[in-house]
């Protein structure tokens, strides 16, 4: 007979409550939709019971990580039951060595969207303002809404982010967080750093600008900023999952001041980080050789994704990303069927979903199996959307 826990005997088994007016659910959390920023592929693999052919829409870097690092952390899984390093020192220091800042400079997490949830939660308090483009990285949305803050955004000019604005609305509004991706996710576009370090020199001194640089190692040189290591106005955060190719070790970094550093302290979560990924994220950091490598490859591949696009009578916008991102022509309605047909043969592409840039798709760099099947699957996509319009 199977062991029963003494909390779950009885007859009376408790009361099911329904979830949507649980009183002890905070009332924040009860306002908020039931929702994720993305819905994954392999959770739309499982609603259509069918494999994807090819993983093109979530950026990740199908080359693949530096086999150093994957050999670093093949090794360290035999240590898999130890806890990981709570202040994760050797890859701040190493961090810290590049930049040329001190390790104090420097905080490690769990990606940067687990960043970004810790500086929404140490920066806002509810009904606190936070300033974003519309239609920019939806998980800082996500992370404001959260904890209890107010979004104002602002719309793109042209395809690009504009900073001017960004910074304008922030003083308007007096608000606390001011977020910006250079290069840009959805659109691929980026800012030189003169633009950026004039937007830096410009942040009211009540707010702190998070600068989202997850793709700038694949961006032209001249595109990340210079920042003054004790500028308090600015934190710039990068990833291990683009360039790197880590997106499933979760390993992201935030370089700013030290007052800004040490409140991460205050609240996160210290022992987050996995271990395996902390080592391997260290590796990758000193193979500079297979990063130049895969600069070419990202490189090729968006001359590729081009091409197909124009093969196709689409544009293809510059991209400073491991994406492209592809003007379909017409309005969203049209290019969310185009998605849609691409899904169904098979190809996870993403899209924006703010107007007008979503008359776009969004297609991830890949090796050159994934490249070939995305142009085989696009022409009868395009025609099949054509067809229902």
């Amino acid at each position: 007979m199977p062991h029963v826990s003494p909390l779950h005997q009885g007859k009376n088994p408790g009361k099911t409550l329904d979830m949507t007016t649980d009183p002890r659910i905070t009332p924040l959390a009860m306002s908020l939709p039931a929702t994720v920023p993305f819905v994954g592929p392999e959770a739309q693999e499982r609603s259509s019971g069918t494999p994807f052919i090819a993983r093109l829409g979530a950026n990740e870097n199908g080359f693949g990580p530096s086999p150093k690092a994957l050999a670093a952390m093949q090794a360290a899984c035999t240590e898999v039951w130890k806890y990981p390093d709570a202040e994760s020192h050797d890859l701040r220091a190493e961090i810290a060595r590049l930049f040329g800042v001190t390790p104090d400079n420097v905080i490690v997490g769990e990606g940067i969207d687990t960043l970004l949830g810790t500086l929404c939660r140490l920066f806002l308090s509810p009904g606190d303002i936070a300033v974003t483009s519309a239609g920019a990285y939806p998980t800082f949305s996500y992370h404001v809404a959260g904890y209890g803050g107010r979004l104002e955004p602002i719309p793109y000019t042209g395809d690009y982010e504009d900073p001017e604005r960004l910074v304008a609305k922030a003083r308007e509004v007096g608000a606390k967080l001011i977020y910006i991706s250079n290069p840009d996710n959805p659109m691929g576009s980026h800012h030189k750093r003169e633009v950026i370090e004039k937007m830096i020199a410009n942040v009211p001194e009540c707010a702190l600008l998070i600068l989202d640089e997850a793709y700038v190692e694949l961006a032209p040189n001249g595109t990340a900023a210079q920042i003054a290591t004790e500028d308090a106005r600015v934190i710039r955060l990068r990833t291990f999952s683009k360039a790197h190719g880590m997106a499933g070790a979760r390993v992201g970094y935030g370089i700013s001041a030290k007052p800004v550093i040490a409140a991460f302290q205050r609240v996160r979560n210290h022992f987050g980080m996995n271990r395996v990924s902390q080592i391997g994220a260290l590796a990758a950091l000193q193979d500079h050789p297979h990063l130049e490598r895969m600069r070419v490859l990202v490189m090729r591949s968006r001359e590729k994704l081009a091409a197909i696009a124009e093969a196709n009578g689409l544009a293809a916008l510059p991209s400073a990303t491991n994406f492209v991102t592809i003007d379909c022509g017409q309005d969203g309605d049209f290019a969310r069927r185009v998605l849609a047909e691409l899904s169904a043969r098979g190809i996870f592409v993403r899209m924006p979903f703010v107007a007008p840039q979503d008359r776009c798709i969004r297609v991830s760099c890949g090796p050159s199996d994934d490249m070939a099947a995305f142009a085989a699957a696009l022409p009868a996509a395009l025609k099949a959307a054509d067809a229902t319009s």
